[in-house]
């Protein structure tokens, strides 16, 4: 028990000399010092204090030599700090300072893999996703031979299956609002037709996308659905429509296990239309 104790006070005044040597440094006129104190903490991996550090002296040291050095340094210890919405800021700031910076090609490359570490679930705003994008397409564009190509073209693959969920999604959830109102109304019909437009217009954005299966599904049932939830007026034409559909279903997904759901939509429509 006594080495124990021994040990955590050993542990707190070790933390509390390096707080009080931290404090020294950060209160420094001499701004060498700092910047040589912050270089030495960043390749400890000690990112909360070089990103302390460096946070003042870009300012100071705009102009100076190592100007270029601190504002990369600091972006990339906001980035190992996972502050990444800085980080992907100070990395912009960097690039747009220093096109042609000794650090240019990996600011560049990490705008976007800032934006891609923050960005938030298929369900959540993608704006953070398409930031992405946006920036891991610039830096392809600009840096067409870089080693991070692969990297950049592989973040970028994921990103655009995240968007492709979030539609997915949208259309599911359109349609679990379509069978929520239970009788025939309005609401069940603009429901199914939301999520019919919300589909087949993610099939033409990302035709080759992996979940094409699902939402060519999701339009089935949807189509269905919006026939059996109509007025008499516009009963047969929607039946019609959903026949169509189930059979481009059996044609483009044979081996669907969902083949016998589209059949048992078509024999139910061909009563329907009398053919």
């Amino acid at each position: 028990m006594k080495k124990i104790l021994f040990g955590l006070s050993l542990a707190a005044v070790l933390l509390t000399s390096c707080a009080g040597e931290f404090n020294k440094v950060y209160k420094s006129d001499d701004l060498g010092y700092r910047y040589e104190y912050a270089k030495q903490s960043f390749a400890e991996g000690k990112y909360g204090r070089a990103a302390s550090l460096l946070l003042d002296l870009i300012t100071v040291k705009k102009g100076h030599d190592d100007a270029e050095e601190s504002l990369y340094m600091l972006a990339m210890s906001e980035y190992m700090n996972r502050d990444y919405e800085s980080a992907s800021e100070t990395f912009r700031k960097y690039y747009q300072t220093y096109p042609k910076g000794e650090f240019a090609e990996q600011a560049s490359f990490y705008v976007g893999q800032s934006l891609y570490e923050g960005a938030p679930e298929p369900r959540l705003d993608q704006s953070p996703t398409i930031g992405a994008i946006n920036a891991y397409q610039q830096f392809l564009d600009f840096f067409p031979d870089s080693e991070l190509r692969p990297k950049a073209q592989q973040r970028l693959f994921e990103l655009q299956d995240k968007l492709v969920q979030k539609e997915l999604l949208s259309a599911q959830l359109y349609y679990n609002l379509g069978g929520y109102f239970g009788n025939i109304n309005s609401n069940n019909e603009s429901n199914y037709i939301a999520c019919i437009v919300t589909a087949e217009n993610a099939l033409k954005q990302y035709p080759f996308s992996k979940w094409r299966e699902d939402f060519s599904l999701i339009i089935m049932k949807s189509k269905f659905e919006l026939a059996e939830n109509s007025s008499e007026d516009k009963r047969l034409e929607r039946y019609r429509d959903a026949e169509d559909e189930c059979y481009g279903f059996l044609n483009e997904f044979p081996e669907s296990k969902d083949t016998a759901l589209a059949q048992r939509y078509i024999n139910k429509c061909k009563k329907v239309i009398g053919d």
